[in-house]
């Protein structure tokens, strides 16, 4: 019976935190303009190829706070990356990951 129990409780926990992990949250407040200019630094020069993520207004469960831009390296040659972005969508905001093309 204590076995039973255990493994409907772990059950139960992989299938919520699964849930959350996948959760979108919707964001009442809007989000400030994007940044006029980041200044984009050139790439290191041992990673030419790396691609630039730009920054973007991050929501902390309280405020936006702004996540500076970074370069990451692509997944494959010649992949693209598409920023993140916040989208308005019922009655809030949620956020839009970014990803590679």
């Amino acid at each position: 019976m204590k076995k039973q129990i255990l493994i409907a409780t772990a059950g139960l926990a992989i299938t919520l935190g699964t849930a959350l992990a996948n959760a979108q949250f919707v964001v009442r407040i809007g989000p400030p303009p994007p940044r006029p200019v980041e200044v984009v630094p050139p790439p290191p020069p041992e990673h030419r190829d790396w691609a630039w993520h730009a920054g973007y207004h991050e929501w902390d469960g309280g405020a936006y706070r702004w996540h500076p831009g970074y370069y990451v390296e692509p997944p494959h040659p010649h992949a693209r990356w598409v920023d993140g972005h916040w989208a308005h969508r019922g009655g809030g905001y949620v956020w839009v990951e970014g990803h590679w093309r």
